[in-house]
């Protein structure tokens, strides 16, 4: 669909000046506003709604213009949010640095969907449309659908919503399919890039991983001076360079953690039932993978793909901190 200009739903100027990116993007972050799920699904209520959050944005919290690059209404309309956003893709090499999640504004493009995700989901036209942005984004910006993600695996938030992160693996799926990727062209495992500004499970997850290993870290899921320092030491032991900021990128990930056994214990299932609870599994810390934990790694697996097998794996621990894995690719991806 075509994407209407903040021209065109008359947002106001930026309050000061923008910062263009240049060969940064990296990555897709999916978003819901958490605005109530409208039933007016007209592009009036899609132009209310882009004004709406740049009121919010500016007046609000301080913000020079809209924190996403794009929005996208219940009804199935594309807006610019940011001004430049637009001219970013049309472009394929800048963007313009947006505020939708810290340590991705400069490398990510973000994108709001309207409505409330937690238990519900969003209409079929509003995922229609949100695919043949995330489509657009990746063709213009050279990215794999592997790439897309949402705000909650690099931020301490309920955003996009547990019911709408279920549908990521067939999103991503669907995106693929379109961009006409080869099965092989997906990476294997594609994990979250966390890093010093990020927060949430993912980071408790890794806390948790590093303190099986040894390192007097706190699983607060914040990623405090002392987690830089353990996830920095771990790499230089494993002959990896730290990229700064204690960056935790695929191969450093591939590296930290173990496989998780029906009965096992321990740090490694403390994150793990932490995270699953967080996602929306009925899932408690009993610090032991029990049968609860196990249905709920099986159903995780089902939906990205993997056997269900009820234990954690590198590529189910992959897909459990927000990654995803090339099996979840495979129902619609022809083999060539």
């Amino acid at each position: 669909g075509e994407i209407i200009t903040c021209g065109s739903w008359a947002a106001r100027p930026p309050t000061s000046p923008l910062t263009m990116n240049t060969g940064t993007t990296q990555k897709i972050v999916v978003h819901h506003t958490a605005y109530p799920n409208s039933t007016d699904y007209s592009v009036n209520q899609a132009i209310w709604l882009a004004r709406d959050i740049q009121r919010l944005h500016q007046d609000g919290n301080g913000w020079p213009d809209s924190g996403q690059h794009f929005t996208v209404s219940r009804g199935g309309y594309l807006l610019e949010g940011r001004h430049q956003s637009l001219a970013g893709l049309r472009g394929g090499t800048q963007q313009v640095v947006g505020a939708h999640s810290p340590g991705e504004n400069g490398r990510g493009i973000g994108i709001e969907n309207e409505g409330i995700y937690v238990t519900e989901s969003p209409p079929q036209r509003q995922v229609d449309a949100l695919v043949d942005l995330c489509v657009a984004i990746c063709v213009q910006y050279r990215l794999g659908a592997h790439r897309i993600f949402g705000h909650w695996d690099f931020q301490l938030t309920q955003c996009p919503g547990a019911a709408f992160y279920r549908q990521f693996p067939a999103l991503r799926r669907e995106v693929a399919r379109r961009l006409g990727t080869a099965l092989a062209a997906i990476p294997e495992r594609t994990w979250p890039d966390i890093l010093s500004s990020s927060r949430g499970e993912a980071v408790r997850v890794a806390q948790h991983l590093l303190r099986a290993r040894g390192y007097a870290v706190t699983a607060s899921g914040t990623f405090d001076p002392a987690t830089v320092t353990a996830v920095e030491d771990f790499q230089r032991r494993n002959g990896i360079t730290p990229t700064g900021l204690g960056e935790i990128r695929d191969s450093t990930w591939d590296l930290l953690v173990v496989p998780v056994v029906a009965g096992g214990t321990g740090e490694p299932v403390a994150g793990l039932q932490s995270i699953l609870a967080v996602r929306g599994y009925p899932v408690t810390a009993t610090g032991t993978l029990d049968t609860a934990t196990r249905e709920a790694v099986r159903q995780l697996q089902t939906r990205h793909g993997l056997t269900a097998t009820g234990e954690v794996d590198r590529r189910t621990w992959c897909a459990v901190v927000g990654g995803s894995v090339r099996e979840a690719f495979r129902t619609t991806l022809l083999r060539r």
